[in-house]
């Protein structure tokens, strides 16, 4: 059996991470399998990505191409929006590598929408966000327009029924009929959203969790992490990343910004400092609560002992898959505050590995804090059970194989 994997990066971003762990799962049960990308910013073997300069340069440009030729500015869209009309040589390099199968990751970015149907061969596609069945947009947020033939796109601020959503999604209506395509998502959320799409409503939707490797992220010593972090060694630290963490509204920043004003009018606050990582800009504290920041993080390693340094995990975001940051803390044996939307119920079972808060009601995400670092007894149960989650929903090992099955039986067909 030979896998070919495609996503737009290999170290950027959730789906980076998806796709290189699967990656490395799956070669561990002797399969072969490589992943494409179109930017390459580590040094994996397994890892193939635009090797001239041109090449190079060409991709890190076609995203600003492509929204230049379709007429999108950023500055006047409510998110990110991709009408993958750019012609690309994938087709070619399928035909090259000679696989069994594709597995598709996030691709938006980085080939034509009708370049599926050339393949001629069986696609599993894994819905790391929403643009599959959407218009062209990423996260449609309460837009369920994706349900019927989009148009009046609230992303592109659009009134018009016959707007660039509509043609992207008659593209891919065009385009993607009769292909051999099977669905993975890695939250029941997003497996609904799937199964109510109009482009997808009859295709095969799997549900498998992105995997982690439990061994690399498990809990170690708090004190220890918080030494060579130099962080405080006393007192009670919770703990926001992202990328793109402070600029990015779907992150939620602003959100847990307010959480953090309750917060710090409660006795629980005075003990409290904030710990952050990927934030665009550092920021001395938040309402009295002193901040320490962390920067752009991307070794895993690292990544493991900024979760163990801390007591609580806030994951704010608005609208999430699954969410990789709390999978990580979790396995850590950091417990995580969140609000209950999108995939995220998956993650965290409320009151038991961790909060889940009423969307998107800041006073309960302040009051999930308190509840997770108020009682000892609590943080330690609540730790030993967000581990117990990781262990046995998302390990690596686990979710490989459970790939593995499903390839087998799609090439078996």
């Amino acid at each position: 059996m030979k896998i070919l994997y495609l996503n737009g990066a290999d170290l950027e971003g959730g789906a980076a991470k998806a796709a290189t762990r699967l990656l490395h799962g799956v070669c561990s049960q002797k399969v072969d399998a490589r992943l494409h990308v179109q930017r390459k910013s580590g040094h994996d073997p397994l890892v193939t990505g635009p090797a001239s300069l041109c090449g190079k340069v060409s991709a890190r440009m076609r995203p600003s191409i492509e929204q230049l030729l379709n007429g999108i500015d950023p500055g006047k869209t409510n998110g990110p929006f991709c009408a993958a009309s750019l012609p690309d040589r994938l087709a070619g390099l399928a035909s090259k590598t000679a696989p069994d199968l594709i597995h598709l990751h996030w691709v938006a970015r980085m080939m034509r929408l009708e370049t599926l149907a050339r393949f001629k061969l069986p696609l599993v596609w894994t819905l790391h966000d929403s643009w599959p069945f959407t218009g062209g947009c990423y996260l449609p947020g309460d837009c369920t327009r994706y349900r019927e033939d989009c148009g009046s796109c609230p992303v592109l601020n659009s009134t018009r029924a016959d707007d660039l959503s509509r043609q992207v999604w008659q593209r891919k209506d065009k385009a993607w009929q009769g292909m051999n395509l099977t669905l993975v998502a890695p939250s029941r959320w997003m497996a609904g959203c799937a199964q109510t799409s109009s482009l997808f409503r009859h295709v095969r939707v799997e549900v498998i969790p992105n995997g982690i490797d439990i061994n690399r992220f498990a809990p170690g010593d708090k004190q220890k992490a918080r030494e060579a972090l130099s962080l405080p060694r006393d007192g009670q630290l919770l703990l926001f990343g992202a990328k793109g963490g402070t600029s990015d509204r779907n992150k939620g920043f602003h959100l847990l910004a307010e959480a953090l004003q309750h917060v710090a009018a409660s006795a629980s606050g005075n003990k409290l400092e904030l710990v952050m990582f990927g934030a665009n800009e550092p920021l001395p504290e938040i309402c009295g609560i002193r901040v320490h920041n962390l920067g752009w993080q991307d070794d895993d390693s690292r990544l493991a002992s900024i979760y163990t340094a801390a007591d609580l995990f806030v994951f704010p975001s608005i609208q999430e898959t699954l969410g990789y940051a709390a999978m990580e803390a979790m396995a850590c044996g950091t417990p995580c505050v969140a609000f209950r939307q999108g995939g995220v119920p998956d993650l965290i079972d409320h009151e038991r590995s961790g909060y889940l808060a009423i969307p998107y009601e800041t006073a309960d995400l302040a009051r999930g804090i308190t509840w997770g670092l108020e009682n000892s007894a609590r943080i330690h149960e609540t730790s030993v059970q967000a581990r117990k989650k990781a262990e046995q929903d998302f390990a690596l090992d686990k979710v490989a194989a459970r790939h593995l099955a499903l390839y087998r039986e799609i090439i078996g067909r």
